[in-house]
This record gives structure tokens, sequence and C-alpha cells, in this order.
């Protein structure tokens, strides 16, 4: 009996049932098997992929997949070839060498391209790669001092040479102008020594090197190198040229201390960027590919370096059309730098005067302190320095003199000292020894009463205002002849009676050396210092008057205490700078102009808003010019062999408590005041008793630094 498979099992294994009975014979037959065994059934053999590619594609698309398949089956391998010997038999052929080749093109094109699109210019640079310092001019353009971490100044591209730009360009990049902002062979030979043992230093163009020193660290990874290179072509795409390039001189590393070519034009040359030739120019160039090699001044080997890399730059612009042969004969002779950059006086006065000047640059011109910081500002200051100097000079000596009369007091004496122009520009200060060991500026401290020093605002406030001798009567004029008591002891009156104090004390005046000069007239009493006629005169002219119309010649509203009768002889604590700025007002005929520091800011050569310091009128013009004449006879009556030609106003200051003397007055259109003190930081600040240790009246030693500082001693 024979058996016969079901027809679906025929139809499962690709067999079609109405051959059925004619396929199983020839599998006995083959297989020498008896018919009544069971046997193996054989599946049929799978779809091609391009049978399935065809069902799958649908009419549409068979037409496209019947071009395709015959250069598919070429690129299919096939191994071992048969028509191949030896180890051919399993190399790819060229086809599928082409055909990796292109895929891997490919996949590179698309990644770069996702890199590419996903990479984005970061908004905050690197904030070391901008900040920069401050630079503090004298008022005859001199550089002073500068301030910042960082010695760097930012030049606008139209401001450097185009021989400092050609000599750059030769060195560094010379197709910066038409690359895409990268060069692929550099990029390649840096990768590879990345990779091994190399320097990463070489084969970057200028735009790679200004994305490194403004958005990058300095690692020396594959990442940061590929992230280089994609910020590079994307700055060079969104970015001028001349923005990169003048970036790119304002950002980087010259050796010496100093970023940014005009740095080192100033340090290299002590001169700035624009004053250099081609030269120089190409000097500095070479210092670009590694200041601490090609810097002269730190080895023999450097020098020789840097001739040669100097005379190639040079050779290279020649070569690029960047300088003419006839041009580059006269560069025959390598431009020696400076042996070390100029240095700037810093830790003495020279910082009292920066403080003083950034405090004002800061208000006037309204900086905030985080822009500040960050530099690129030029402060072309008041200060004069031969002024400076002179002052300086005068308090050196009187402290060496102090230091050889009494050791132990001068150990706590102080001095404050400060010289103001009649239009309001500080001219010279003197802050203290040494700002590293007392930072605190004592020529704007209000440390010290003013003493008799404050007597010239009673008087032109009597001047300018009047006197009452009842509440409500009207004011009668005073004038410099007006009679007022001079003794000592006399008790302060006030229309109801004499004045009481808290205590229960009835308040008298008293004279230095309780001298009593009986009647006497204001002028007179003012030239020679005589202190009751004023205690009245502020009662009588009014309190509030005479503190209005000294705030009005400059003194400060906060060195002011209570309105008492003591107030007239000076319990107010001005510094120096207010009462040389009050002085000053009487001599400018009774216009007051506010003191200030700094007369012009820059922003990397950019002009600054700053505001115009104040003027006002204090008193007329008359009342400062009896003042002014009140005090030419105080100066002349102390002084009497002085140059009667010399137009010189001043007097001196004593407290009655002896913890300040004062010299103050005006020369040559400037006023000077000078303070002296005593106090031991070390225990109080409260003023000791100066006992003898500032002079006499007669032998002042603020008057010996004024008249020094003035070129009048």
């Amino acid at each position: 009996m024979q058996l016969k498979a079901p027809a679906s099992i025929h139809t499962k294994y690709g067999e079609h049932p109405e051959h059925a009975d004619e396929a199983e014979p020839s599998r006995t037959a083959s297989g020498g098997k008896g018919s009544g065994r069971s046997r193996r059934r054989r599946r049929a053999p799978r779809p091609s992929p391009l049978t399935r590619l065809r069902a799958a594609a649908g009419p549409r698309l068979t037409p496209l997949v019947a071009r395709v398949a015959p250069h598919a089956r070429r690129l299919r391998p096939r191994y071992p070839h048969a028509d191949r010997t030896g180890w051919r038999r399993w190399a790819p052929s060229w086809r599928q060498w082409l055909g990796a080749a292109l895929t891997f093109t490919g996949l590179a094109l698309g990644f770069l391209g996702v890199a590419y699109a996903a990479t984005d210019i970061p908004e905050n640079l690197n904030s070391y790669a901008t900040q920069q310092d401050n630079v503090y001019y004298w008022s005859d353009g001199t550089p002073m001092a500068r301030t910042g971490w960082v010695r760097r100044q930012a030049m606008p591209l139209k401001d450097i040479p185009e021989d400092v730009r050609d000599a750059v360009l030769a060195a560094e990049n010379a197709s910066f102008y038409s690359d895409p902002g990268i060069s692929f062979s550099g990029l390649t030979r840096a990768l590879w020594r990345t990779v091994g043992q190399g320097d990463t230093q070489g084969g970057s163009t200028i735009t790679q090197q200004y994305v490194k020193n403004v958005y990058l660290n300095q690692d020396r990874s594959v990442g940061r190198k590929f992230t280089e290179a994609m910020l590079a072509l994307k700055l060079d795409n969104g970015m001028s040229k001349d923005d990169i390039l003048e970036g790119y001189l304002n950002t980087s590393w010259f050796g010496r201390g100093t970023y940014g070519i005009q740095r080192a034009a100033q340090a290299y040359y002590g001169k700035d960027v624009g004053e250099l030739d081609a030269g120089e120019a190409a000097f500095l160039a070479s210092l670009l590919k590694g200041a601490s090699l090609y810097d002269p001044a730190l080895s023999k080997a450097n020098h020789a370096r840097a001739v040669e890399r100097w005379s190639w730059i040079l050779d290279r612009m020649v070569d690029n059309g960047m300088l003419s042969k006839s041009e580059r004969a006269k560069y025959t002779e390598f431009p020696e730098p400076l042996k070390q950059a100029p240095g700037y006086d810093t830790g003495k006065q020279s910082d009292y005067l920066v403080e003083l000047a950034a405090q004002y640059a800061k208000k006037a011109a309204h900086i905030s302190a985080k822009e500040f910081d960050l530099g690129g500002y030029q402060i072309y200051t008041t200060f004069d320095r031969k002024q400076e100097t002179a002052l300086t000079d005068a308090v050196a000596e009187a402290r060496k003199k102090a230091r050889k009369d009494d050791a132990a007091k001068a150990k706590t004496l102080h001095f404050g000292a400060a010289s103001v122009a009649a239009d309001g520009r500080i001219l010279a200060l003197y802050g203290g020894p040494d700002h590293r060991t007392q930072g605190y500026n004592e020529s704007n401290a209000t440390t010290v009463p003013a003493g008799s020093a404050f007597l010239p605002f009673v008087y032109a406030a009597g001047l300018e205002h009047g006197v009452r001798k009842t509440r409500d009567g009207t004011a009668t004029e005073v004038t410099p002849q007006t009679l007022y008591d001079g003794d000592d002891g006399i008790p302060v009156m006030t229309p109801e009676g004499p004045y009481w104090d808290r205590g229960g004390k009835r308040v008298t005046s008293h004279n230095d050396g309780k001298r009593s000069y009986g009647r006497i007239s204001l002028s007179r009493a003012l030239a020679l210092s005589v202190n009751t006629p004023f205690m009245q005169l502020g009662m009588d002219t009014g309190l509030d008057k005479v503190r209005d119309t000294a705030q009005a010649a400059g003194l400060l509203p906060s060195s002011f205490g209570p309105q008492v009768p003591g107030m007239s002889l000076g319990s107010a604590t001005p510094s120096a700078i207010r009462m040389a700025s009050g002085y000053a007002t009487f001599a400018a005929a009774g216009t007051h102009a506010e003191p200030y520091s700094v007369a012009r800011i820059t922003r990397n050569g950019s002009e600054v808003p700053l505001a115009k310091p104040a003027s006002r009128r204090a008193v007329r013009a008359g009342v400062a010019a009896s003042v002014q004449s009140a005090l030419t006879d105080a100066f002349r009556t102390a002084h009497p062999g002085a140059d009667p030609d010399t137009e010189v106003a001043g007097k001196t200051g004593t407290t009655q408590n002896d913890t300040a003397s004062w010299y103050v007055g005006t020369a040559h259109s400037v006023s000077t005041a000078v303070v002296a003190y005593r106090i031991d930081l070390t225990k109080s600040l409260e003023p000791l008793p100066l006992q003898g240790i500032a002079g006499t009246s007669e032998d002042s030693v603020p008057y010996r630094v004024w008249s020094g500082a003035r070129g009048l001693g």
C-alpha cells in the first residue's frame, strides 16, 4: 500500500499538489530507501534579497530595482572568487573598495555636517582672554601706573599699522584672508601630534588660534582640537576676517606678562603699536611662535633664534608681496628690544593717586565696579608729576627731621597734604608713607579738626550775610574794618545773653597763649589768627549760615558736628583735599569748583563720556577778595622776609587740644593744605597731643612742607 502525503504538506515545502506523485519515486530512487520508510523533507530555497526587494518595492519601483540589481550583484562579496587564484580569491574588487570609500566619505560628511550645525559660538568669551589692565596717566600724558592682573589693552584694527598686520600674517597664516578658517593639512598634523608625543601648537590658522584664545582652554586633547576646528569654521562664516584678525592681535600672548600687540609694543620697545616700523613688527610677530624661545633678553640662544626668525619673516613679507625688496633692504640690523619692560612706580604715592582716580572715574563716568575691573580703560588724571614729587619730597624731609628730633613721637606722626587748582584739578597729594603698609589715604581722611584754619569761612559768612544782634532784627552789614572784642576769655553772647552749655557753664572763647588784643578789626583778627572775634561773629551771623558758607566753599556736610559755638573755631574735621579746595574758592573770586582727579577717560582708544565737575557761586566776588586780602596779610605778617611781589596767601591752623597743626594757603593760583597729627594705630584711632613734634606757630612743620611743595622754602 502506498501512502500519500496531504496536499497541504507538499504545499508547505514548495511542491505543487499536482506533481506530488512524480516527485515521490525520484526521492525513493536517489535515497535508496524503501517506499515503506519515512523520508526527510527538504526546504525550498529562500528567496534572494533582490526578489524580496522587488516584492517590497511593489510595481512602481520594480523597474528601478531592475536597473540597480546588476550593479548590486557585482558589489556583493563572493568569497572565494572562483575566477581568481591565490590571495586574490579573498581580496575585494575595486568596485567594493570604491563603494566602501564612498560610504565612509558620506558618513563622515554627514557627521561633520551634524557637528557643524550643532556647534554654537559661545556667548560668553573666556573672561581671562578679554580682561585688560587699566592704565593711569599723569597730566602731561606720560604713564603713571597700571592696575589689573592681565597686561592687555585692546586696539582697533584701524589703529594697528599695516606693516604690523602683514608681519603677523606672514609669520602665522599668509592665506588668512582666503582660507575657510582651518587648515586641513595643519589640522591633521596637529591631531597626529596630539595622539603621539609632538607639539600641538603647529598647524593652526589665525582663526583657530583666536578661537583657542577666547573660547577654549589650552588642553592637548583631540576633542578640544575638533571643537576648535568646528568653532573656527563657524566663526569664519559669521564674522569678518578683519574682526577675527583684530581679536587675535588683541588676545595673543607675547611674553613679559603682556597680552595683545599694544602691550607688546610697550613692553619690548617702549612705544605704542602705531609707532612701530616693519622691522620691529617682524620681531613681535616672531614671539607668537613662543615668547619663551624668542625673547632675546632671556638667553643668547633666544637672541640667535629671534634674529633668524625676524629675518625669515621679513623675507616672507617680500615673497607674499607685503613688502618691496627696496623696503626690505632697509632692515639689515636686528631691532634690539628693551632689556626689560618699562616699570611703573607702585606701592608708594602712585597707589594713593590711583585709588583716588579710580573712585572718581567710576562715579563720574558711571562705570560699574565689574566693568571697571574687566579693564581696558585709559585714565588721564589731573596729577602733576613735578608737583607730586615736590610735595612728597617735602613730607619726606619733614619726617626725616622729626625722626632726628624725637624718634619716639615720630613713629606716630602722620601727614596729609593736597594741592588743588582754582578750577578744581587735584594736582598733587600725599596719602601716607606706603600704600602697601598703610592703605588709607591721609589726604582724604577726616581725622582731626581744622582748628583756626577754619576762621576764613566764618569771616566769609559774616561778610556775605551780615549779623543780627536781635532774633527778629534786620541784618547789619559787616566789613573788614568792623571791630570786635579780641580779649581772651570773653563770654560768648546770644541776643538773650550769655551762651550756656548743657552742663550749666557759661561758654567763653580763648586765644592762643590766652593773649588779649582789645578791640580789633575782623581783617586784622584773621591776619593774626585771633579766635575770640570769630567765635562771636559766628554766633552773630548764625551758625547755620557759617556751616552753609563753608559747605558752599567746598567742605563736605559729613565733616561737621553739632552747631555749637565751638564750630566757629574749627570743630569740623575736613580732609586736606577739602581744605585746599575751600581756600581755592577764595582765590577763584568766590566760585567753587568741585575737586576732581580725572580729566579724561578712554577705553581702547574710544572716548568715555565723563561728567564735568560742578562749579557754583559760593560767595560774592567782593567777599572772596576781602578774605584773600586778609590771608595775604596773614602770610606776610608771619613771614615778613617773603618776596612782596609773590601772590601768596595763607595761614596756620592750631587746635585748642593740640591734636593737629595745619597750614593752608594759595601760591601761583594753587591752593595747598598740609596737616600734621599723631595717632598710634596699634592702640587707638584717637588723636594724640603733638607735644611740639609739629613745631610752633612761628616755626610750623606743616608750613615747611607747604613752602617746600610750593617752591617757596
